[in-house]
């Protein structure tokens, strides 16, 4: 695997920390404009957490997978570089828990049910976020941000299956527990697709990258020509005001005239910061996010028409659908909450959730990562707790010193999308740009070639 060190004398404007879709679209942004930039990634890959994996016998999305025209962002990257959607399966059955039992019928009556109470529940998302992409525009959402997902939901909707089922869905959308999920968080979701909850839904789990998200992510990176220092865990960083200095967990430095960190906020707070982070900053990464969950893809034998799957919200799993049919077996993805709670990697454990809501399918393997034991993830994707949004957004988006911020953590619109990232790694990029203002003709930036790095092959 090919590495660059990097050190002041090779005169680098920015040092990127992440190769994630934020820093990746930072990195393009700031070459375009002429600086010098070098990206830092821990992992020995690109994509933070995206990653296409070769599993159970073909390509398979790890982490973020679902794109969607009504995210502005990803939708003009995939234009950019000529890269399609796929659809996922349409469903053609259905299969939820309610009245204390298994249910199954046509998709329709399964998304009439979460209808029926979801437009009700999400009904005010416009009002509250008449502007989605500025969520912080107007106050009106004050009055709301330190109401939980469960509590507006217990409070609207009486013990029963309305409460049950709207609690499931929401859970899923969390991919963790409600009793600290940000109600602000769900209604700006729902106003990004302008109020209408279903759009939004397939926005969450309908369209896929044509050559997954790593053929986006290559695209972007090549785009940008800068070189990627893989395998560098970032231990500290100090601002000494003309310049910004990493030094990773073995040792090596490299500086730059500002910086750009990327990494989840779990990963935040085990950087040694110097000058150290203000208060607010800390403790956004100390609360980090409510995603605390799991996904696993399931190998069933046999073919099985399309179906989708929703069980309780405090199963080990409770969300599945259908993705491919691969020699005559079906693939199928599946969710869960707590990663705590199931060992994703074990079929027989998988297996038991899974026909408690579809009969007759019996796992041959499952593929999984943990991504909240993932050192350098410590979460899912990103959804806020209550309180982040009036608290911590503005805080965590301003710079400190000559240190920027970006990520789907703190996205102004898309916050846990592939979207979300893209739209902070641009305004990162414009911060950073204008921090340093323009390059001197005598100091061209160094346009190296991008690493052959065998990972990404």
């Amino acid at each position: 695997m090919a590495q660059h060190n990097s050190a002041v004398e090779q005169d680098l404007d920015v040092v990127i920390v992440g190769a994630g879709f934020a820093g990746l679209t930072a990195a393009r942004e700031l070459t375009r404009r002429g600086l010098a930039v070098r990206l830092v990634e821990a992992r020995d890959r690109i994509g933070g957490r995206t990653w296409l994996d070769h599993r159970l016998g073909r390509d398979l999305e790890i982490g973020g997978t679902w794109v969607h025209w009504t995210q502005p962002y990803i939708w003009a990257e995939l234009k950019r570089y000529g890269i399609g959607t796929v659809a996922s399966p349409e469903p053609q059955r259905a299969f939820w828990w309610a009245d204390g039992g298994r249910r199954e019928g046509d998709p329709g009556a399964l998304l009439d049910v979460i209808g029926r109470h979801n437009g009700e529940f999400t009904k005010e998302s416009r009002t509250y976020f008449p502007e989605p992409f500025r969520p912080l525009a107007t106050d009106a959402f004050k009055g709301i941000d330190q109401i939980s997902v469960q509590d507006r939901i217990r409070e609207q909707f009486p013990a029963g299956d309305a409460r049950d089922i709207l609690e499931s869905f929401w859970t899923l959308n969390f991919n963790g527990p409600l009793e600290d999920a940000a109600l602000t968080q769900a209604l700006r979701w729902v106003a990004l697709t302008n109020g209408d909850w279903a759009v939004n839904f397939e926005a969450c789990a309908t369209y896929k990258i044509q050559g997954g998200t790593a053929a986006l992510a290559e695209a972007i990176l090549e785009d940008s020509r800068a070189a990627v220092d893989y395998g560098l865990t970032v231990a500290g960083m100090t601002d000494d005001g003309g310049s910004v200095t990493l030094r990773s967990a073995d040792g090596r430095t490299i500086s730059a005239r500002a910086a750009i960190v990327t990494v989840p906020l779990p990963v935040l707070g085990t950087i040694d910061f110097q000058p150290p982070l203000p208060p607010v900053k800390t403790e956004a990464a100390k609360r980090g996010q409510v995603s605390s969950g799991v996904k696993v893809w399931i190998r069933l034998r046999g073919e099985h028409a399309p179906f989708v799957a929703l069980g309780k919200a405090d199963w080990p799993l409770n969300f599945f659908q259908v993705e491919y049919t691969l020699d005559g077996d079906t693939i199928v993805v599946g969710f869960g909450p707590d990663a705590t709670r199931i060992d994703a990697s074990d079929a027989a454990a998988v297996q038991e959730q899974l026909a408690r809501l579809v009969p007759g399918v019996d796992v041959l393997d499952v593929a999984t990562h943990d991504w909240v034991a993932d050192p350098l993830a410590g979460e899912t994707w990103p959804m806020h707790r209550t309180g982040f949004l009036g608290n911590h957004l503005a805080a965590m988006q301003s710079g400190h010193g000559n240190v920027l911020f970006a990520g789907s953590d703190i996205a102004n619109g898309w916050g846990g999308f592939i979207d979300g990232a893209i739209e902070s790694g641009m305004e990162a990029a414009q911060a950073a740009a204008s921090l340093l203002g323009p390059r001197s003709a005598a100091r061209p930036a160094a346009r190296e070639p991008v690493p052959q790095n065998p990972a990404l092959r």
